[in-house]
């Protein structure tokens, strides 16, 4: 074993992290890091990712269908529908994480994104993926980048669209989770090629 993967209970090698909860084995095994497309499981990622600035994702994860409840599935469409009283009634569920700025900018999005053609916002975010053949297969966890200038790069494309909340660091998780890089460690079962 030449990285940081750990064995876990099948014996199988996974990056350390994927192992801490049931929760996470179950999002490291079969989420994280596959193909996400469509515009509105894309805003749900780009939502949770931002959600998550400043927490573990753990504490997002588990709240997921709280969240998924309270923003009608991440429709874009009916969130971009939501008046005065949804964002006082989101700010006050404890289903969800009730920051008013996290809250008031998934609200903003949608409102952006409504106007956008069917597949934009795909179009969009899959184009700053980088080319699989250029990227090498992380040994360890300090392999792992925080941001890249793919990721740079997202952030700008969406800001400049009025899309808030997502910076790099934002940006760059949503293309580890949505598949649009690999950051599965080498030794990682779970890591294809």
């Amino acid at each position: 074993m030449s990285g940081d993967a750990v064995a876990g209970p099948d014996g199988g090698l996974r990056c350390p992290w994927g192992l801490s909860t049931e929760d996470y084995v179950a999002y490291h095994d079969e989420e994280w890091g596959r193909p996400v497309h469509g515009d509105d499981a894309l805003y749900e990622r780009l939502c949770l990712e931002a959600f998550q600035s400043g927490l573990s994702w753990i504490t997002i994860l588990r709240r997921r269908e709280g969240f998924r409840a309270a923003f009608a599935g991440f429709k874009i469409a009916e969130v971009a529908r939501f008046t005065d009283a949804d964002r006082e009634r989101l700010l006050a569920d404890p289903g969800i994480i009730r920051n008013r700025a996290k809250v008031d900018a998934t609200l903003a999005n949608a409102r952006v994104l409504v106007d956008w053609a069917e597949g934009e916002l795909d179009e969009l975010i899959w184009s700053h993926a980088p080319d699989p053949a250029s990227l090498k297969a992380p040994g360890r966890l300090a392999d792992v980048p925080a941001i890249t200038p793919e990721s740079t790069a997202l952030s700008k494309a969406l800001k400049k669209r009025g899309i808030r909340f997502v910076g790099p660091t934002t940006a760059y998780a949503l293309m580890q989770a949505c598949g649009l890089v690999n950051d599965h460690l080498e030794d990682c079962v779970i890591r294809v090629p």
